[in-house]
């Protein structure tokens, strides 16, 4: 069993933010920023296993920079939004991918497909540092070694900055906060006995082992 879950305030999670991603899937820009919210028990740190459902169709991976704040405000202009960032690092965005269709096709909010337990696997928190450039950050993720996706946050259609000043007009942003940003092309599924590697030359590199959800 995973130990006990990281906390955070809030997770919060963007959908169809590469263009690429939104191809794979044949989904449409929605044309306006897409804003989907997980429990702190869905978080699972590096190194542990991550027990998924195998009674609900396949669970893909999809790999994202994750930022956390440091700083909270609220209505917090683009201009001034990296300065209310703590740390980065990686996360893994678990998705019941058939149950998503479905509910996709209901017009249905999306929460039991993206929001159960174990289905954000997140990396250590790296202090963020003005040096780092968030628009430019190299993700790959492999699954027994094999590369699965591989993308750039240049292909972001709402980037870090963006995503602060949208979030913040709604909510009064924590400290502690996670921001999920979207995950560029390549999803696909995991079963029980993969190991996961999430990896960045600017970030550092994240593991988790895939295992069965006991009842």
């Amino acid at each position: 069993m995973p130990a006990e879950p990281a906390r955070a305030p809030r997770v919060f999670c963007i959908g169809r933010n590469y263009a690429e991603h939104i191809r794979e899937l044949g989904d449409a820009d929605a044309g306006h920023c897409i804003v989907f919210m997980k429990p702190y028990t869905s978080l699972v740190p590096a190194g542990q296993a991550v027990p998924i459902p195998t009674d609900r169709g396949a669970v893909h991976h999809e790999l994202e920079l994750v930022l956390e704040i440091g700083t909270g405000g609220r209505h917090i202009p683009a201009a001034q939004a990296l300065r209310h960032i703590g740390a980065v690092t990686l996360g893994l965005d678990l998705t019941l991918r058939e149950l998503q269709q479905r509910l996709k096709q209901n017009g249905s909010p999306w929460e039991l497909c993206k929001a159960f337990d174990h289905s954000a696997p997140i990396g250590t928190r790296v202090p963020f540092h003005p040096g780092l450039d968030l628009g430019s950050i190299d993700l790959e993720l492999r699954v027994n070694g094999q590369l699965r996706q591989r993308g750039n946050t240049r292909d972001m259609l709402y980037p870090p900055a963006r995503l602060i000043e949208i979030l913040s007009r709604s909510w009064r942003l924590l400290p502690g906060d996670l921001i999920f940003t979207g995950t560029p092309p390549g999803v696909g599924p995991l079963v029980p006995g993969d190991v996961v590697l999430a990896e960045s030359p600017q970030i550092g590199g994240f593991s988790w082992s895939i295992e069965r959800l006991s009842p």
